[in-house]
């Protein structure tokens, strides 16, 4: 009896160890576990939007809501649905005229445009013999649902009957969509007449852009490239200045309208 009750407590003494072992175990599972879990939080979780931030996502947007901060800054599901913000689907001036900071920057023949993602198109219409006065302005394309040269048609030339001398002066050439319009509504209204002055060419090594460029010349439109001189005429026309205030073409503007000249005669050759 004695040997029995003395094995039996040796056996509890075993388990009481095993389960200690089991528990420290079980234990040192739970310690790993919480490391696991508690560490991808320090990588997913997002800064707080600050109002700087805010605002420099805000300038990316061009203009658009930029996102609801603070409180605000919550989902969908838990703000209900946000309302839609109207913008014009762009923007026309007739018989205004922009400021001379926004003339040399969009404008600037610059090889490489970084910055300047709209077209500004200034224009003037004329009627033969000169029966009525030019209607002269500048529209630009932000938030566009159309581009600047489609726009120009849709609200300032509606009249498809009259016979129209049309002058641009465009800071960038006429996209693949564009061209394509451009030339069909060339070869719709044959008493239309288009000349585009270009400041510079937009993606001109684009096989598609060479294409849609030779078919709009094609259809009867005249495109040139801005000299000095078409720089200077726009700053008189169309540029809000002081009387004092003269146009002094930038250090390249020669030799950039050069490099551009040359490029267009190489696509339309």
């Amino acid at each position: 009896m004695a040997d029995r009750n003395s094995r039996l407590t040796v056996k509890k003494k075993e388990k009481k160890v095993e389960n200690k072992t089991n528990d420290d175990k079980e234990k040192e599972k739970e310690k790993v576990k919480e490391k696991v879990v508690k560490r991808p939080e320090k990588v997913v979780k997002k800064p707080e939007k600050t109002p700087e931030s805010a605002k420099t996502e805000g300038e990316k947007t061009n203009g658009e809501s930029a996102g609801a901060t603070g409180a605000e800054a919550k989902s969908p599901e838990e703000n209900g649905e946000f309302e839609p913000i109207e913008l014009p689907p762009f923007e026309i001036v007739t018989g205004e005229q922009m400021s001379p900071f926004y003339f040399k920057f969009q404008f600037r023949n610059v090889e490489y445009s970084s910055g300047r993602n709209k077209t500004l198109l200034c224009f003037r219409v004329d009627t033969p013999g000169g029966s009525t006065e030019p209607v002269k302005g500048y529209m630009e394309d932000e938030h566009a649902t159309a581009h600047a040269e489609e726009a120009f048609f849709q609200q300032v030339l509606t009249n498809t009957s009259q016979e129209y001398e049309v002058t641009w002066y465009v800071s960038t050439s006429p996209c693949v969509s564009c061209a394509a319009k451009l030339a069909a509504i060339l070869k719709q209204r044959k008493n239309l007449r288009l000349c585009i002055f270009c400041s510079r060419l937009f993606e001109w090594e684009e096989p598609e852009i060479v294409e849609g460029l030779r078919a709009l010349v094609n259809a009867g439109c005249k495109l040139r490239m801005m000299k000095p001189a078409d720089f200077s005429l726009v700053w008189e026309t169309y540029v809000e200045k002081d009387e004092d205030q003269t146009f002094a073409p930038w250090e390249d503007c020669q030799e950039n309208y050069i490099y551009y000249m040359e490029k267009l005669a190489d696509i339309l050759k």
